[in-house]
């Protein structure tokens, strides 16, 4: 089952996605990264992501944008600027509901775009609700 990476800084916002994650039985190991920085080596594929049979290619991106060292924005458009990783779809779930951000994803083709909740049960109900969507049927 390919995993998902899970590029957040945020502690709290890690530990709720991952019990979420676990209560909508996602079947796709949810793997995380603490920002742009680690989500980049670990999409090459470097550093102490090198080793691909550890470490497989995503089916799927969960990105905060508001990220130290590299942005969601800046790790989206390297996202889509590699072919090899063009088919990857992309969420940003972001405690930012501006416009301008909301605008600024989609012109990097951005699969979905999400506004955090502080309420766990509404994430619950958003994993449930958009996962056939964000993953692959078969995993």
């Amino acid at each position: 089952m390919k995993p998902v990476l899970y590029a957040e800084d945020d502690a709290d916002d890690l530990f709720f996605m991952r019990h979420v994650w676990q209560l909508a039985e996602v079947p796709n190991p949810l793997v995380h990264v603490k920002d742009g920085v680690q989500a980049l080596e670990y999409l090459a594929g470097e550093g102490a992501f090198a080793d691909r049979q550890k470490n497989p290619l995503p089916c799927l991106l969960l990105l905060d944008l508001k990220m130290p060292a590299k942005s969601g924005f800046e790790v989206l458009a390297w996202v889509r600027h590699h072919q090899t990783l063009a088919p990857l779809k992309v969420v940003i779930i972001s405690a930012s509901n501006q416009a301008a951000d909301i605008a600024a994803a989609q012109s990097l083709g951005v699969t979905d775009y999400v506004v955090k909740s502080p309420d766990p049960e509404k994430l619950l109900c958003l994993v449930r609700q958009k996962r056939h969507l964000w993953l692959p049927i078969s995993g």
